[in-house]
């Protein structure tokens, strides 16, 4: 079957991609979710852009109390076509850990660092999708790595700034992270109902949340973090100095991890290899706090990144596995009791011999579709 002149030269356009484009926005609006910039993504895979989207990288601001406004990056995607009534539902999806540097961005990777795929399912099926950088990520700023609260409101705003840019997205929406964006997801369930009331949550699912960490510091003192664990320690630390100059990074770090710091803070391919070999290097010992009272500061700071914090304001779904070697399973457990606790109605999957990368996630799409269909979610807490 041969195709037309047309058809050829549309194709050669889609497969060769061009320059961003700056986006006209009528209304660029004030205050939580409002734009700073937008431009296209002409870069995207191939896929996504035969398959009928209309895509675009923006930042935006994102309002924490007692924090004030961030101009944080990310990018919005919508199917093509005529909207249903009341506009395209919403995807709000929190990605898992890339790094602390401002270049580990999905939105700076034509594949939104694995994440297209998601985009082009999630578009096919009908929604709308917000993919938040985080603040740090993508933008210039400070990463708050592991801090669910301040992540929270970058998941919420970054569907205020969807909307923004494609008016004929709707109110409803869902969140959806896994690992660090799990966590996140977690936190946008808590703050939605009173930080953005115009907004309709209809749930949240989180996979292998990191919900809270603070169990890091007491396995650093003993001397048993895992190898996994190790690494995430120290970007928790590198993210919380920067956001704090008063922190002294040399009241948490030793050994190999002292002279590897630099290697150790990499996320970019070009230092992928380096930090591979300084993390092979890493003694048990290397994070351990030098006092009782560096402790506490770290415990604080860690308990402050926590959720949950307040009861939920939809449903949620929780899936992890028992053999996760970044986020201990008592951790999410514990987590869970307190979530319970709160009144939260939460469908909780912890599946056995799962680690953090492998937990099952396809309970994931009939559970969001059934919650914007509004049947009653199932609570394990009950």
């Amino acid at each position: 079957m041969s195709i037309g002149a047309d058809a050829q030269r549309a194709v050669a356009e889609a497969v060769r991609g061009s320059d961003p484009e700056p986006l006209v926005i009528e209304d660029l609006g004030t205050g939580s979710g409002s734009i700073v910039s937008a431009e296209t993504m002409p870069n995207l895979p191939i896929q996504v852009r035969l398959s009928g989207v209309n895509a675009a990288k923006v930042v935006y601001r994102s309002v924490q109390p007692g924090v004030g406004e961030r101009e944080v990056s990310g990018s919005v995607f919508t199917p093509e076509g005529d909207a249903p009534d009341g506009g395209w539902p919403v995807i709000s999806y929190a990605h898992g850990t890339t790094g602390i540097e401002q270049a580990c961005a999905p939105s700076e990777s034509s594949s939104l660092l694995g994440a297209s795929a998601l985009v082009q399912g999630f578009t096919t099926a009908g929604f709308a999708v917000a993919i938040t950088d985080y603040e740090g990520l993508g933008h210039p700023g400070n990463h708050a790595y592991l801090d669910n609260i301040a992540a929270g409101y970058d998941v919420i705003d970054a569907v205020r700034a969807l909307r923004i840019v494609f008016p004929d997205v709707g109110t409803r929406w869902a969140a959806f992270g896994g690992s660090q964006g799990g966590g996140a997801a977690w936190a946008a369930s808590e703050l939605a109902g009173s930080y953005a009331p115009e907004l309709d949550l209809v749930g949240a699912a989180a996979l292998a949340p990191a919900a809270n960490m603070v169990g890091l510091v007491d396995k650093a003192i003993a001397g048993t973090l895992t190898t996994d664990q190790g690494p995430l320690m120290q970007w928790v630390l590198e993210s919380l100095s920067r956001r704090d100059p008063a922190l002294n990074l040399d009241d948490y770090r030793s050994g190999n991890a002292a002279q590897d710091w630099s290697a150790l803070t990499g996320c970019t391919p070009d230092k992928a290899a380096a930090r591979d070999d300084a993390v092979k290097r890493l003694g048990d010992r290397d994070f351990a706090p030098r006092s009782d009272e560096a402790a506490a500061v770290l415990r604080d700071a860690l308990t402050a990144m926590a959720v949950p914090k307040a009861p939920a304001s939809a449903p949620i779904l929780v899936a992890y596995g028992d053999a996760d070697t970044f986020i201990d399973a008592a951790w999410t457990d514990a987590a869970l009791a307190q979530a319970c606790s709160l009144g939260d109605v939460i469908t909780i999957d912890r599946q056995v011999g799962r680690g953090h990368g492998d937990v099952n996630g396809d309970a994931v799409n009939q559970w969001i579709g059934e919650r914007f269909a509004g049947v009653p979610a199932q609570n394990n807490c009950s």
